[in-house]
Parts: structure tokens; C-alpha cells; sequence
């Protein structure tokens, strides 16, 4: 049976001076409105107070589960079992079981440690000592009670998960450029809304990617303007890679990799944000989203030999530089090959040829059709199944019925697939805006001037496609005819640069 705090001294006197730890943990969940962790540990510390029993430590685990599910490690709990190994308590107080556990193998642990160490176990205001037969019956009945109901609420965030996956309704936590508002009474989130301070923040961080801006240095950017992640944290290449390929910033509720049109406006257009997609995808993968990379040509070229595999940069023992191929079996000067590249890319921007190889094409006004039909087909979707939720004037069933709305989502479904892939079509980015066509003095100077070495590189994956073939005989080092091919955007032997090219 537990111990009435009240009786303690009485019951085990070999105990005193009761010296005690303090444990609160709290769970992030803005549905439901639970007791903080500070409240927590301010009742430990009045039943303390009240029968006299010293406060020695204090373990907080604010905004972590303790279910088997949780993602993150509970270190003030693991600090907690090391102190209790430690014999620096004879009583550990919680404000309830499940703060300690919602899982039996922690459970376990938990008890394991108090009861080698003689500590007794505190919760709802009684102690428990863990030496005793009906004690650890009566806590292992707690602990499988908070496993079962910690359980329960994950399946019922579930099923809540996909039902307002399926409306379309936000999930989660706010991204940047955003706010929840919730329900007063409820905790419900009743919508996602812009926030003003920081849409901006966000239209700067999409110009700047379309831009070719590299990652890092939009970090570097949004650290020194003291703009931090939604987390509070500074910026990193990571973190602003994640932010800029999330669809909530174009209205999309994405849900295990199905997107569909979500309750809340856009803040980003959607061409632009196609545009920064596309870039985002043609840059290697590596460490740093290329950014490190030091030379104009490193990982471009393709090796015509063992395509795809690239040419990357390196010195040799003589003290010149040159690309080759990574079976070490091709390889070329690099002063050689940047200055033939860069002629003809620069000369090529600057002709007819370029505007017209991103002059808008059929294709492309069918994507802006496309676009057009999707949220046509969306909206019309989204009436039917408010219809099959809502009854009708008479109260005599709904204003569609199941199998109607069964009817109109299987043929409206696939139709909805098909725009929507005909409306993800890649832009051109503004960093070509300023380029294509122009004289060729004015793109030499840009190209020199303005560009940052990541933006060169950019460009020339926008481009080109340049491959270097093996030379007429061994020792030649000029470049032959034919020895290096550029192939530009529209003609044939041209491959959008791939994210997971061979360096």
C-alpha cells in the first residue's frame, strides 16, 4: 500500500532527512491543455515544503514525449536515473505517473534504479516503495494505464492527422512567413494566416535562391539580420534548404509525399517557386549544396567515356591544374577548358539563339492551362465533399450522398493527377533573366562582374552540357575539334544538369 506522506516519518524513519528530486516533463501539444512543466515542479516543491523534505535537484523535460514513439532523448530523465544510482535522494517526486512514463521498458528502468538504491517513488501526493510486493503492483498497473492512454491519444492523432490531411487543413507547426491561430477555449487550430514581420523575410529568401544565391550564404544573410529559424536557432545551407522546398509556402498541404491544395493562401508564387525547385534540384547534394566548390567547372563536364560521370578538378604533381575523369583515364588542362566553356556560353547567351531557346513554347502555355484546370478541378472537388458533409434544407440526409461523392472523386481524382503534373513545369530563373540576348560586351561584363562563382556554375548547368572526348593521341594538349562538345539548352545532346552527378 502507499505511504500518506504525512505518516513518512513514522513508516521509514531510516530514511530522514528525506533529501528529494524534483521531475516535470510536458508534451508539445497546443490541442490539448496540459499542465507545465514549471506548475509541476511548483506542487513537487510545495508537498516538499509542507512535510519537510529537502530539495536537492530539479529535472525538467519540457516539450518531449515519453511514449515508445518519442523522437527525442529525455536527457534531464537520464540525469535524474544516474542521480538516484548515485544515492543522492531517498525520494523522487513527479506530479503524476505518466510524467515519469507513458512506457513500460522506462517504466522498468525507473524502478530498477529506485529500488537498488532504496529510493522511494512519489506521485499523485503518495509515496511508493518499491521493496514491496503490492507497491510495484500498484505502479506497474499506473504504468501500463499512461502506456495505454499515451497509445490511445497517438491513434486518435492519427486518424485526426489524416482527416485534416484530406480537408486540407494545416498540421504542425507553423513555417516562417506563418501563424496559427487557435481556438481560446479549445486549443483547436482554427487557421493558418500570414504573419506580416516575416513574410517578407520569406519573399527575400525566394528571390535570393532565384537569385542562385548560395544556400550558405542566405544563411549568412538572415544570421546577421538577427532573423532566426522557427526553432529560434541560426541559420545553416541545411535549414534553409528544407525551408525552401516546402509546398505550404504555395498553399500545398503535403501529406506521406501527396500534396494537395490546403486551406491557407500562398505567400510565394508559384512560378517562382517552380524556379527555385528546379535549381535547387540541379545542384549536387554534397555537403554544403555546392557551395564549397572552388573551380568554375568542377563536376560539369561530363566524361564522354564513362557518362554520366563527371570531371572534377585536381592538381598535379608538375603543379598545373586539370579536370579528369574519375577512372583517371581522361583528362584535360583546366585554364584550357574554363576559357573554351566560358567563350562559348558567353557567347551563346548573347545570341538570338538563347531568347529563343527560352522563348515561352506550347508546352509551357499548356502548364499555365494546366494550372488554370487544377484549381478549377480542386474547387470543384472541395464543394462535393462539403456537400456530402452538410444535410440538406429538409434534415432528410446530406446534399450528396457517399456514393455520389465516390463517384465524382473517382473521376475527378485522376484528372486532378494529370494537371497537376502539366502544371509542374520549370521556369526561367531570374538569374537568366538578365543575360539572355543581351550584347555581348554587357554579358561578359555581368558574367565577370556580378556573378558570383556559384552563380557561374549555375548558369552553365542552365545552360550547357559540356563533354570532353579523348584526345587524337597521348600527350595532346590543345583542344582538337571535337574534343570538347557544348550542347545548349533546346538542342540536341543537352541533359538538365542531375542532382546526383559523379564529381
Amino acid at each position: 500500500m502507499p505511504i500518506d506522506p504525512e505518516y513518512l516519518h513514522l513508516v521509514r524513519p531510516d530514511l530522514a532527512p528525506y533529501d528529494a528530486f524534483l521531475y516535470g516533463r510536458n508534451s508539445h501539444d497546443p490541442k490539448r491543455k496540459t499542465r507545465s512543466v514549471g506548475d509541476q515542479l511548483g506542487d513537487g516543491r510545495s508537498l516538499c515544503d509542507q512535510y519537510n523534505w529537502p530539495v536537492k535537484r530539479e529535472f525538467k523535460d519540457p516539450g518531449i514525449s515519453a511514449s515508445r514513439h518519442a523522437r527525442k532523448k529525455r536527457d534531464d530523465f537520464d540525469a535524474m536515473l544516474e542521480g538516484i544510482a548515485a544515492g543522492e535522494c531517498r525520494i523522487v517526486v513527479a506530479w503524476e505517473a505518466s510524467r515519469y512514463y507513458r512506457d513500460l521498458e522506462v517504466y522498468v528502468k525507473l524502478r530498477r534504479a529506485c529500488l537498488e538504491a532504496g529510493v522511494l517513488l512519489c506521485y499523485n501526493g503518495q509515496l511508493y516503495d518499491l521493496s514491496k510486493r503490492e507497491d510495484r503492483k500498484a505502479t506497474a498497473m499506473d504504468a501500463v494505464s499512461a502506456e495505454d492512454e499515451s497509445e490511445g491519444i497517438r491513434d486518435r492523432n492519427l486518424r485526426t492527422t489524416r482527416r485534416v490531411a484530406k480537408e486540407g487543413r494545416p498540421h504542425g507547426p507553423a513555417p516562417l512567413g506563418y501563424r496559427h491561430v487557435y481556438d481560446p477555449d479549445t486549443g483547436e487550430l482554427l487557421e493558418r494566416v500570414p504573419d506580416p514581420e516575416m513574410v517578407k523575410v520569406v519573399a527575400d529568401m525566394f528571390q535570393w535562391a532565384e537569385e542562385a544565391v548560395p544556400l550558405a550564404a542566405i544563411a549568412r544573410k538572415l544570421n546577421s539580420q538577427k532573423v532566426t529559424t522557427r526553432l529560434g536557432k541560426p541559420w545553416s545551407a541545411r535549414t534553409v534548404h528544407i525551408m525552401l522546398r516546402n509546398k505550404a509556402y504555395i498553399g500545398k498541404r503535403v501529406h506521406l509525399g501527396t500534396a494537395r491544395d490546403g486551406t491557407w493562401e500562398g505567400i510565394v508564387d508559384e512560378e517562382q517557386f517552380a524556379t527555385v525547385q528546379a535549381l535547387l534540384a540541379g545542384r549536387a547534394k554534397g555537403k554544403g549544396h555546392d557551395t564549397s566548390v572552388k573551380y568554375l567547372l568542377s563536376g560539369i563536364p561530363y566524361c564522354s567515356v564513362h557518362e554520366p560521370a563527371t570531371l572534377k578538378h585536381e592538381p598535379t604533381t608538375r603543379g598545373r591544374n586539370i579536370y579528369r575523369c574519375y577512372e583517371k583515364d581522361l583528362s584535360i588542362q583546366a585554364n584550357l577548358l574554363q576559357a573554351y566553356v566560358e567563350e562559348g556560353v558567353l557567347e551563346w547567351l548573347s545570341s538570338p539563339q538563347a531568347r529563343a531557346a527560352f522563348r515561352p513554347k506550347p508546352k509551357d502555355d499548356k502548364a499555365r492551362a494546366a494550372r488554370i484546370r487544377l484549381k478549377t478541378l480542386n474547387e470543384q472537388l472541395d464543394d462535393a465533399r462539403a456537400k456530402a458533409r452538410s444535410l440538406r434544407p429538409d434534415g432528410l440526409g446530406m446534399m450528396l450522398s457517399v456514393d455520389s461523392l465516390a463517384d465524382m472523386e473517382a473521376g475527378l481524382l485522376p484528372q486532378i493527377e494529370r494537371a497537376r503534373a502539366e502544371a509542374e513545369e520549370a521556369h526561367v530563373p531570374q538569374l537568366l533573366r538578365g543575360l539572355l540576348g543581351r550584347p555581348r560586351p554587357d554579358v561578359e561584363q555581368i558574367w565577370n562582374d556580378e556573378l558570383t562563382l556559384h552563380q557561374q556554375r549555375t548558369v552553365l548547368r542552365l545552360v550547357v552540357t559540356v563533354r570532353l572526348f579523348p584526345a587524337r593521341a597521348p600527350g595532346v594538349r590543345r583542344i582538337e575539334p571535337g574534343r570538347v562538345t557544348l550542347s545548349f539548352h533546346g538542342e540536341p545532346g543537352f541533359r538538365p544538369a542531375s542532382p546526383t552527378r559523379r564529381a
